[in-house]
């Protein structure tokens, strides 16, 4: 007799979101940062050896390991493409409409023919909660089969959870400084947008919301 196939929820290792946290069956935390892109190539010499001299003074301050995620994705093309066309059927300036109908044709031609990827970063930031855990990665592990839980938040007291959590933010305190240092902007993602986020990973498919925004 064939054996029944397993469920998808076995190989999503993920246990809950809780207070902007990301909890693992292998009882381990993680907490995320979504953090903005430089465009290192039209930076002077000058420029480029100071970004890489902060970025190698902030790996040399870490005592833990992080993991850093390209998180690409197709973009949907036809809610902008929706907005033009209301704004067009608006306006009054006919010499505006049609330079807004051109522009429009424009933008719907040159996807027709091009395939637009958007890219988002973020830094995934470990905390064990046993010293005995198994290490696992960032959001990329998340596709790994699970392993037996060791400590789930349900077994956590409401005094362990928020001592865990303080140790964690910390570290996420501690990235979120040293990639500053670098130029690089980072935010904190919340319940709201980790749930997104693994909802992108574990549906692939095209960007229907706006990108998340990093403030200045």
């Amino acid at each position: 007799m064939a054996k029944p196939e397993a469920s998808t929820q076995q190989f999503v290792i993920i246990d809950q979101i809780r207070d902007n946290v990301v909890f693992l069956k292998d009882g381990q935390m993680r907490g995320i940062l979504a953090a903005s892109s430089q465009n290192f190539a039209l930076k002077t010499e000058e420029e480029q050896q100071a970004t890489l001299y902060q970025f190698q003074n902030f790996l040399n301050t870490l005592d833990f390991s992080l993991q850093i995620v390209v998180h690409s994705r197709k973009l949907d093309i036809a809610p902008y493409l929706s907005y033009l066309e209301e704004a067009t059927r608006k306006e009054d300036n006919e010499l505006m409409k049609i330079q807004t109908q051109e522009y429009t044709e424009f933008i719907r031609s040159f996807v027709q023919g091009s395939t637009i990827m958007t890219k988002s970063f973020y830094v995934v930031v470990p905390f064990a909660l046993l010293a005995g855990a198994k290490k696992t990665g960032g959001i990329l592990s998340l596709f790994k089969t699970a392993a037996a839980p060791a400590k789930t938040l349900a077994k956590m007291s409401e005094k362990e959870f928020q001592a865990y959590k303080n140790q964690l933010d910390q570290r996420m305190d501690q990235v979120a400084a040293g990639l500053t240092r670098t130029g690089t902007r980072t935010i904190s993602l919340d319940a709201d947008s980790l749930t997104e986020l693994f909802y992108e990973i574990y549906n692939p498919g095209e960007v229907k919301q706006k990108p998340r925004e990093i403030p200045e």
